[in-house]
């Protein structure tokens, strides 16, 4: 039994406790007195090795012509703190004559993994120097532990190297990168266009049943999360205009500016944006488990096309429920603005709205509609195709869904820009 320190104020308490569980228990007759002695006597010391310290572990190096000698002592365990190996480390690289490593353990107390991971380092660090280690004085059981270690020598080549990418490697790396997501992207577009015309021709194969899944989806499930944001831009519309209209003392123009901001921009923006973070990502990742699933090879087994029988209706229910979609973000919008504008400014409710509706005309809407639906298709097409071409595993989900969102706010903004430059070119 390995004891060390015990505080003796502990040792008292401890005994205490134990004689007085002991008497109490033969008196009450519940256990028999030899064997509380020997239960409670096993418990007593095992209470008592729990109150061992661990004594510290020192190396120290020593001389003698061309051998160097390091006495390692104390406890080497892995709660007890490491002495710092530099100093032995020194004097085995400082080019001196030193050829031989010895050790010496007399003083060396329990050891684990701590001991085994110190002693690997050493010896590696001499033999890259050229010097001898002897192990033969230490424990029989380390001898044997670092005669396992290097039983079977390390690999050739099984580090893995950092190596430093040449920036032309990168950038042509990143260019056939695009390149081939390019030609992916446009190969799904035309296999897209290719399942409308079929529906058109009354030739595509999908159920209705879920078409009206996805709308349900799309459509009312995504109404408490587009009517929060909605309203809370139509808030930060109002507030910012507001600051600056406040100086002219035009503050009726509230209205003007958040009416005709949602309905031509923001509106459809911010539902498209929302839809892409949920529906989106909800459509790769449905898609990306059935590749996992080979549920896919098996609908192409049974001569269904996924196009027509997994991605049309989806991009049906987006393109559908978007544009509405837009028409009550506008709403919410507008209902936010309102809030701010006659709380906070001398507007009443009445002056707002008919400030709204001289403000916004039909092509206003109709221009937030169009972009809207094409962003709905945008969605789809993005959510589907990073589904389409995810991998096989897990970690393959999660990547589609991510690209599917950041591919679809991509193609939102993109378009997004697009369109306003036409409308402003065309003076709509």
């Amino acid at each position: 039994m390995l004891i060390r320190t015990v505080d003796p104020f502990i040792w008292l308490i401890r005994a205490f406790s134990t004689s007085t569980l002991m008497i109490m228990s033969c008196l009450y007759g519940r256990v028999r007195p030899f064997r509380s002695y020997n239960y409670l006597t096993k418990h007593f010391y095992a209470h008592l090795l729990m109150t061992v310290t661990n004594a510290p572990c020192k190396i120290n190096v020593s001389r003698k012509e061309h051998t160097l000698e390091a006495a390692i002592a104390g406890d080497w365990v892995l709660d007890a703190q490491t002495p710092a190996l530099e100093a032995v480390l020194t004097q085995l690289g400082d080019g001196s004559d030193i050829k031989r490593l010895v050790f010496s353990t007399q003083g060396l107390g329990r050891w684990d993994s701590l001991l085994m991971t110190e002693l690997i380092r050493l010896v590696d660090y001499g033999e890259k120097q050229g010097i001898k280690v002897d192990i033969t004085t230490l424990p029989e059981g380390i001898q044997g532990l670092l005669s396992l270690v290097y039983a079977v020598p390390e690999r050739a080549g099984a580090r893995r190297q950092e190596t430093k990418t040449p920036w032309l490697e990168i950038i042509g790396k990143g260019g056939m990168r695009i390149y081939k997501d390019s030609q992916a992207t446009v190969s799904f577009v035309g296999e897209t266009a290719l399942s409308i015309f079929a529906l058109a021709h009354g030739q595509a194969r999908f159920r209705w049943v879920d078409l009206w899944r996805y709308i349900q989806d799309c459509g009312p499930s995504a109404l408490p999360i587009v009517s929060l944001i909605s309203l809370l831009v139509g808030l930060i519309l109002a507030f910012v205009g507001a600051v600056q209209l406040a100086l002219f003392g035009a503050q009726i123009f509230i209205a003007d500016l958040v009416g005709l901001g949602m309905t031509r921009e923001m509106g459809g923006l911010m539902a498209a944006i929302i839809m892409s973070g949920r529906t989106g990502a909800a459509f790769a990742a449905q898609l990306g488990t059935m590749q996992v699933n080979s549920e896919i090879d098996a609908l192409k087994t049974m001569g269904f096309k996924p196009m027509e029988f997994l991605v049309l209706p989806r991009m049906l229910a987006l393109v559908l429920i978007m544009p509405l979609l837009c028409l009550y973000a506008n709403l919410m919008g507008i209902i936010g603005g309102a809030l701010v504008t006659v709380s906070f400014f001398d507007v009443s409710l009445v002056q707002y709205m008919d400030r709204t509706a001289a403000a916004v005309a039909i092509p206003d809407l109709m221009i937030g509609i169009f972009k809207c639906g094409v962003f709905g298709v945008l969605i789809a097409l993005a959510g589907c195709m990073r589904g389409m071409q995810c991998g096989r595993s897990a970690s393959a989900v999660g990547d589609a869904a991510t690209s599917a969102v950041v591919t679809g706010i991509v193609f939102i903004v993109i378009s997004d820009a697009l369109m306003t430059v036409m409308c402003n070119r065309l003076g709509i």
